[in-house]
């Protein structure tokens, strides 16, 4: 099976009211954990890539790390560029064989978001890419993604309907209250659920996107601290108002900090406690194993996506 756009994943997603896990890949035991998970539910991934993962790992070695786990899996996987800043990031990642690609013009005004996500647009149509745009500003921190709270900025609903129809985008990032990394927030985290009602009302069943849906899962975090982290009051979104959000339009959540967070947890709670251990395969391994149950988790319990390959 070849790689998928997300057209039909989220056509299918949209109707069934649940959403497409987008999960970021940086090296070979990521993409198995996550792969492995999806297989065994039978759920569709999408494997995203963002260009500091797409520089640490490389280009070529990454589409062989997808190809092998299309092979092994069976499953449709669609490969994404996260976060992409420029059109010429996006126009090498379509060329190089990326079947999804994300614009994020939100940083330029209105005006210039839409002159550069249609850009983005008329060359990847063509060439059968879907791609991704955003409005609205998440606060944290993503590899060269940088935000404070103070510039954050909720999606204004009045402005969906000019930006999709004006760029051709086949999905839409919006900010509802999402945050990049393990971000600290001011008591509970809440999502703007009337922001998202009213693009829905203006969108009627156009695919909408959340970014920084890691719920940090405080095992985790428990487990990173016990061994000399530093990370006491990091917190997430809660998975119930995830689940929500994919029973309405959200047909695309975006996973990172979780990955990352089950993955560092389980190598320092390896080496310390056999510091004499220098054999990658023997602390990797148990890595591996907690991304697959990170990414299984949230497949059922979160996504709603299990069962739907």
């Amino acid at each position: 099976m070849p790689l998928v756009s997300t057209k039909e994943m989220f056509k299918k997603a949209y109707a069934g009211g649940y959403a497409i896990g987008a999960f970021n890949v940086n090296n070979m035991e990521i993409v198995q954990g996550i792969t492995e998970a999806a297989k065994e539910e039978k759920a569709p991934i999408i494997l995203q890539v963002s260009a500091g993962a797409r520089k640490y790992a490389n280009h070529t070695y990454l589409m062989k790390l997808v190809e092998a786990a299309i092979i092994e899996t069976n499953l449709p996987i669609c490969l994404h560029l996260d976060h992409g800043d420029s059109f010429e990031l996006c126009k090498s990642c379509i060329d190089g064989g990326f079947t999804s690609v994300m614009i994020d013009g939100s940083h330029l005004s209105f005006k210039d978001n839409i002159e550069l996500t249609r850009k983005v647009v008329e060359y990847a149509h063509p060439r059968n890419v879907m791609v991704e745009g955003e409005l609205g500003k998440l606060a944290g921190v993503e590899d060269e993604v940088k935000v404070s709270a103070e510039n954050a900025l909720y999606t204004d609903p009045s402005e969906v309907e000019e930006f999709v129809t004006k760029t051709g985008v086949d999905s839409l990032a919006i900010a509802i209250g999402t945050s990049h990394g393990a971000y600290k927030f001011k008591g509970e985290a809440k999502l703007r659920f009337d922001i998202l009602e009213e693009v829905e009302r203006r969108l009627p069943s156009f695919p909408i996107v959340l970014h920084g849906s890691s719920s940090v899962m405080p095992e985790y975090v428990e487990i990173i601290n016990k061994f000399g982290g530093q990370m006491s009051g990091a917190k997430g979104v809660p998975e119930e108002l995830l689940r929500k959000a994919a029973a309405k339009a959200v047909c695309k959540i975006n996973i990172d900090s979780d990955l990352r967070l089950a993955m560092t947890a389980m190598i320092r709670k390896n080496l310390a406690e056999d510091p004499a251990n220098f054999d990658p395969r023997k602390y990797l391994t148990p890595a591996r194993e907690a991304i697959k149950q990170v990414v299984r988790h949230k497949l059922v319990h979160v996504l709603g996506c299990n069962g739907k390959a």
